[in-house]
């Protein structure tokens, strides 16, 4: 898909979300009102149910079919970004040619700060999700950090590394097999809130693993043919 292209379609579909947004802010109640009924029986119910952290009982037991929409929108976005970015029939992908792009001429302690905290922050990203149905946190924002931890490699200037670190075959079965699982899951039955983050978490974390990748490919690997006479450029 052409550069042109591209940004027709982006400009279609912001156009189309500026628009949504704009009629749902228009139809929300007053700011500051003393009736809250949703709130009052969210938070007894999710009480009652023995879930600590509210706001996860909204999202999975008391309004898992929304949960659902957001888990196939992302699933949606990551497909449709990853169809978008592909080379294209005039471009040509330099694949195997990773020894240009790392490990890169970084400072010794920049390589080392990015290689020791890629445990810490995964061990974060799996706390989040293990604990979201008690504290803030949960699948989505677990997910985020564990997809994006991976990434500090690339930071420490290690291209190759990541390249080793993230299998992308296997992160888009995982993600579609937790996309699946989910919906699954989420119409069987209520109160399995740490089983759903958990499946939240690997179908974001492979979503954004996924995107990320494609980036990385158009900004490294992606280039133009030299034409005749030239030296060819960057997409």
């Amino acid at each position: 898909m052409s550069p042109r292209a591209r940004l027709l379609l982006f400009a279609a579909g912001a156009a189309g979300c500026a628009a949504l947004y704009t009629l749902a802010v228009l139809g929300l109640p007053g700011f500051g009102g003393p009736f809250h009924p949703y709130a009052d029986r969210a938070v007894r119910q999710a009480l009652e149910q023995g879930t600590a952290n509210a706001v996860a009982s909204v999202t999975f037991d008391q309004r898992a079919f929304d949960t659902v929409g957001e888990e196939l929108i992302l699933l949606a976005a990551a497909v449709s970004a990853l169809v978008l970015l592909r080379a294209s029939g005039r471009e040509e992908t330099a694949a195997g040619d990773t020894a240009a792009h790392g490990p890169a001429d970084v400072p010794d302690a920049l390589r080392a700060t990015g290689r020791l905290l890629l445990p810490p922050t995964l061990v974060v990203g799996v706390y989040v999700v293990a604990h979201g149905h008690l504290s803030p946190g949960g699948g989505f924002q677990g997910g985020v950090i564990l997809g994006t931890a991976v990434h500090l490699l690339y930071l420490a200037g290690d291209y190759p590394a990541l390249l080793r670190l993230r299998p992308l075959p296997l992160f888009e079965a995982v993600e579609a097999l937790a996309a699946a699982a989910f919906v699954g899951v989420a119409l069987a039955a209520a109160g399995l809130i740490p089983l759903l983050n958990t499946l939240v978490a690997a179908e974001v974390g492979c979503a954004l693993v996924l995107l990320i990748a494609q980036f990385f490919t158009q900004a490294l690997l992606v280039h133009e043919p030299a034409e005749p006479g030239g030296t060819g450029g960057r997409t």
